[in-house]
């Protein structure tokens, strides 16, 4: 999480260079500046606007080059006197900060490589939080690992109100824990036991939830599409609002810490007493290991870590360090494989369809026929369900309904969202407005000679040109897939066994 550039000491998982402040503010232009391809900024009011895009991927990660352009921007804003506040603000689309950047740590081949990564993100962020002026994250779309790091190392946070908005530290998915300081401010802001419940499970946390906890700030609409896209007029509304609340922030008309009643008050004291504490480091553990039967190390050693978070900073960052090296095992690095592999299986690795699929058509209302009626009508795709009986046809109905009404319970769907999307679904006992599917799934009871039988009645419509039939154990792969394969009618399939 760091870059090659800053000079540190190269002194592995046991020792750790002090870690000082930003020093004078003095000008400092480089000469790379109109090289940069990651990080751009422009002072608006007296409010520098840092604009994070990576143009190599389709998510922002602090890679190397990165990093060091995130550098070389901030010590040009402390060198600005001009300048009296900043936002920082991703001007990529579906994405705030990803985290770091997987390969770097990959590409490390000892420990002190390692720790002279987390050496650097950890300096950066301790100059952020200590900046002389406030620092504002305007957080849209994922803002997960380093980058949640990066956003608590600033003063404030703003987030959009958006599905899409998502903060957490999954690390501990991939076998790591947070590296940069994230498991020493965390649990500060949010307290013991919701950090340790971040940390552990590596569960998202959405906006509102977030803004509840006190992980952001405030909270911001997304707006909808005009003369330009929703997500760029959500981006640029949302940096709007960022640069009136950094201005507010250096004029000292907003306020960043928020004002405790009594009943937190008592509840900090009471978490700061260290009975309290060790009864919860004893309760975590005893559940971590009951869940885990101590195979995974990265849960201990967050645990572990977060015993030492009253000590001195400089001792803290140490365990913080020591335990992330310790944490990269044989674990992590498998836990990191299967991370890549799950991302490689969504990506799509047969090129856009002929033919875009707008209506489909499911024979058979059992199990697996309202399993793929929901994803689809989930995806926007109108959809037929038929089946032989009104009780069957029924029964698939309501399986799709719960479903999504699961979802809404979640409060990952509005009830409306639910309605709108089950609207999709039409269910039936014949073949009316099959001649207008684009593709027809058979997903009926395993007998070959039923099979037979529901191919020919489909074809007998004759304008139906793709038929699937799916074998129980392959449903999902070839469901996906064939929502991006267009077949030809010579390749019909009449059954998979």
């Amino acid at each position: 999480m760091a870059s090659a550039r800053l000079l540190l000491t190269r002194s592995g998982c046991t020792a750790l260079k002090t870690i000082t402040g930003h020093g004078q503010r003095s000008l400092s232009v480089s000469s790379a500046v109109l090289a940069r391809t990651h990080v751009s900024y422009e002072v608006k009011d007296n409010v520098a606007v840092v604009r994070i895009n990576d143009p190599t991927s389709k998510v922002n990660t602090l890679g190397r080059h990165m990093q060091a352009e995130l550098e070389e921007v901030i010590n040009e804003i402390w060198g600005n006197s001009a300048v009296k506040s900043a936002v920082l603000i991703s001007s990529k689309p579906g994405s705030f900060i990803a985290g770091a950047d997987l390969n770097m740590f990959q590409a490390c081949k000892t420990a002190e490589e390692v720790s002279y990564l987390l050496q650097a993100g950890q300096k950066m962020f301790e100059q952020i939080e200590k900046s002389p002026i406030p620092f504002v994250a305007a957080i849209n779309s994922s803002c997960l690992s380093g980058g949640l790091e990066f956003a608590i190392a600033c003063q404030y946070r703003i987030a959009t109100k958006s599905k899409k908005t998502i903060l957490g530290t999954p690390e501990v998915m991939l076998g790591l824990l947070p590296g940069a300081g994230g498991t020493q401010r965390l649990p500060k802001m949010v307290g013991l036991p919701a950090a340790f419940d971040m940390m552990l499970t590596g569960r998202n946390i959405k906006a509102d939830k977030a803004k509840k906890m006190g992980l952001v700030h405030q909270l911001v609409d997304p707006l909808g599409p005009g003369l330009k896209s929703a997500e760029e007029r959500t981006i640029e509304y949302l940096e709007e609002v960022a640069v009136d609340f950094a201005k507010g922030l250096a004029g000292k008309k907003v306020t960043v810490e928020k004002k405790k009643g009594l009943l937190q008050k008592v509840q900090d004291f009471v978490m700061g007493l260290p009975p309290v504490r060790k009864q919860i480091y004893k309760t975590v553990h005893n559940k971590v290991m009951k869940q885990s039967k101590g195979l995974y190390p990265a849960p201990l050693k967050i645990i572990e870590v977060n015993t030492h978070i009253n000590r001195t900073r400089i001792r803290s960052y140490l365990h913080e360090l020591s335990h992330f090296c310790l944490a990269m095992t044989s674990v992590s690095r498998a836990l990191i494989g299967l991370f890549y592999g799950q991302v490689a299986c969504k990506k799509n690795h047969f090129g856009q369809p002929e033919r875009e699929v707008k209506k489909l058509a499911v024979l058979g209302a059992g199990l697996m026929g309202a399993g793929i009626a929901q994803v689809t009508v989930d995806k926007g795709v109108a959809t037929i369900l038929k089946d032989t009986t009104e009780e069957g046809l029924a029964r698939g109905q309501q399986q799709v309904y719960k479903g999504l009404n699961d979802k809404t319970k979640k409060k990952s769907l509005t009830t409306f969202e639910r309605d709108r999307i089950m609207s999709l679904l039409s269910g039936q006992l014949d073949y009316r407005g099959f001649e207008n599917a684009d593709m027809v799934i058979e997903a009926v009871f395993e007998d070959l000679s039923i099979k037979h039988k529901v191919v020919k009645e489909v074809e007998a419509v004759r304008c139906c040109p793709h038929i699937l039939g799916l074998h129980p154990l392959m449903n999902c792969m070839i469901f996906l897939t064939c929502s991006l394969v267009s077949l030809k009618s010579s390749d019909k399939i009449s059954s998979v066994n």
